[in-house]
């Protein structure tokens, strides 16, 4: 059994905070745990925009706080965002996160499991494969 909490996780290698200044991410479960996927709680700050694109990752978002939108850049559309929203970037959807009026908080899950470290390279991708972070 793995038992975590969000407080302890902050306090520690789990916490990554983007080099862009857009988002902060808690790793709670990762590759390492041995669970086929990795869970995470984010948050996206306010007005401000991230280019996304997860080229070797499928990814499901649950929006627990917080608002902003989601522009799918393959159509152009434009998707709200608040608490209650779930998106799901089947495809390797291309997009554009941008933050609102408030923070939002997201708890996302990645196939397969990030190892800890990521961050999004220049095109808005992780890499399939970085430096882990010890279960």
């Amino acid at each position: 059994m793995i038992v975590r909490t969000l407080a302890e996780c902050e306090k520690n290698e789990r916490f990554i905070e983007s080099e862009t200044g857009t988002w902060d991410s808690t790793r709670m479960l990762l590759k390492g745990d041995n669970m086929g996927f990795s869970f995470h709680i984010t948050t996206i700050y306010a007005n401000t925009e991230t280019h996304i694109h997860y080229q070797n990752h499928l990814e499901s978002v649950y929006c627990m706080s917080g608002n902003g939108e989601i522009k799918d850049l393959a159509t152009g559309k434009i998707y709200p965002i608040e608490a209650g929203t779930l998106y799901v970037l089947d495809k390797h959807d291309e997009h554009l996160l941008r933050g609102g009026s408030e923070d939002m908080k997201m708890a996302c899950v990645f196939n397969p499991p990030l190892t800890g470290k990521e961050v999004h390279d220049a095109d808005g991708v992780y890499p399939l494969e970085a430096e882990a972070i010890d279960g």
